[in-house]
């Protein structure tokens, strides 16, 4: 299996809408994720599958997204 197709194994992040689909947000977040989780396309924001275990937990991207939006969940924690 490519590492493109695999699902993460730590963490998933989830984005409600219409904070998905803000292209303005999508340019905020791919700013300030050090390790290249989102991508901003025209329609909002694009979760980088591939990426998603490389994130350090740094929780800007939560602090960028409005409040209780963005969840960065921890599949290895109950």
């Amino acid at each position: 299996m490519s590492a493109e197709t695999m699902d993460s194994v730590f963490i998933d992040i989830e984005l409600d809408e219409p904070a998905a689909s803000d292209p303005e947000l999508a340019k905020k977040l791919e700013e300030v994720c050090t390790v290249g989780i989102f991508k901003a396309t025209e329609n909002g924001t694009e979760i980088v599958q591939g990426q998603l275990d490389e994130c350090v937990l740094c929780y800007l991207c939560e602090e960028a997204a409005p409040e209780g939006s963005l969840r960065i969940i921890k599949k290895y924690e109950a």
